[in-house]
């Protein structure tokens, strides 16, 4: 077995591996699942900081994000579409997929969108140009590259000008702050593979008010079954979901937000080790690929050019047994991602990690000024 130290899948507790394991009743008859279900929801909603419902979603997060667009997109609609990452500008497919016409906003990738210039922007767009953007798309965390945008502002900017907000944050919530209520987000799309840190298999998305306004407004009807989240309207007093619930995943995800209810130290935690990271990279001579805008949740370096990625990765699993990520799309062999989020996000795993990088590096040429592993145990103590 390997060490998995990659932004996603992540490594799973003990007593979420236990609780997928329990023994299932039928989910679609047993009234006391739905109960269940709903209170499992109430307690993302909860740790999320907000009054929306939360649903849980039988899918990967690449469910939610679409569910959110298919939900709300109606063919002619305008959809704005903040870019500055993979993620980010794949949004836009969705928005096409259903009829909708995607609108990109697309700045430095390697800087977080800013709200200032974004507010220049809508603007002249909206302001002056009269332009209705039904809603808008943003990530929170764009995985490919490690980039973290500021939702926290750009949420209620948006609002401001009456744009609903979808926002991603599959990959930083619970490594890194979200409070749904105060940033004004429409529709958060998480899932159960990153920090959470259950296995793959679920989204959950939280909806506010005014994004159940607009789904129930449409003069269209969802040209999707799974992708709606219109068909979820009523289930607990119904007793009736539109389609068999995933019961042993929904349990192991019920034990991990447990988990994540009691690690009151999360989120420092996830900073500490993010910082300790970061500045082990810099300071071994590596190359941050990220000039700002950094995540907690994942460190990315650019492959050095005495080396390649596909390198990196083999040595780390066939010496070290550590499994480490590359990336794709743009970046694909350009990069090497470290996950530190969630269970991965201890400092055991990742000072044996990081000794294990040095030692891959420096067999396979890579000049360091410092030692990776000393600098990121002194930047814990500090």
């Amino acid at each position: 077995m390997y060490k998995i130290m990659t932004p996603g899948p992540t490594q799973v507790a003990e007593n979420v591996r236990l609780a997928r394991s329990l023994e299932c009743t039928n989910p679609d008859l047993d009234e006391d699942f739905y109960d269940f279900y709903k209170e499992t929801c109430e307690l993302i909603s909860s740790l999320l900081h907000t009054e929306n419902e939360t649903l849980i979603l039988d899918g990967e997060g690449i469910l939610g994000l679409e569910a959110a667009c298919a939900s709300l997109t109606e063919p002619g609609d305008e959809v704005l579409v903040l870019d500055n990452g993979v993620f980010g500008k794949g949004f836009g497919d969705f928005v096409s997929l259903y009829g909708g016409t995607p609108v990109l906003y697309t700045v430095d990738d390697k800087r977080p969108i800013d709200p200032e210039l974004l507010e220049t922007f809508l603007e002249e767009q909206v302001r002056r140009r009269k332009r209705n953007f039904k809603y808008a798309t943003l990530v929170h965390c764009d995985t490919p590259s490690g980039m973290k945008n500021p939702i926290e502002k750009l949420c209620p900017l948006l609002k401001r000008y009456g744009i609903l907000t979808v926002v991603d944050s599959v990959s930083a919530m619970f490594g890194e702050p979200v409070s749904v209520d105060e940033y004004k987000i429409d529709i958060l799309c998480g899932g159960s593979q990153k920090a959470v840190s259950a296995p793959p298999g679920l989204t959950f998305v939280t909806i506010s008010a005014a994004a159940r306004e607009a789904m129930a407004r449409r003069r269209t009807p969802i040209a999707s079954f799974y992708a709606n989240l219109q068909v979820f309207e009523g289930y607990y007093e119904k007793k009736w979901f539109p389609y068999t619930m995933p019961i042993s995943d929904i349990y192991g995800l019920r034990a991990a937000l447990e988990n994540i209810r009691s690690d009151t130290g999360m989120l420092a935690r996830h900073q500490r080790i993010g910082q300790a990271c970061r500045e082990a990279v810099r300071r071994a001579g590596l190359k941050l690929h990220l000039e700002c805008g950094f995540s907690n949740t994942v460190t990315v370096f650019d492959v050095p050019g005495e080396t390649t990625a596909r390198k990196i990765l083999d040595t780390m699993r066939s010496e070290h047994r550590i499994m480490l990520a590359g990336s794709f799309d743009t970046l694909a062999g350009q990069v090497i991602r470290i996950g530190h989020m969630g269970s991965n996000a201890n400092e055991t795993d990742m000072a044996e990690t990081m000794e294990a990088l040095e030692q891959t590096l420096r067999k396979l040429g890579v000049p360091m000024p410092e030692s990776l592993s000393a600098v990121f145990r002194q930047e814990l103590k500090q």
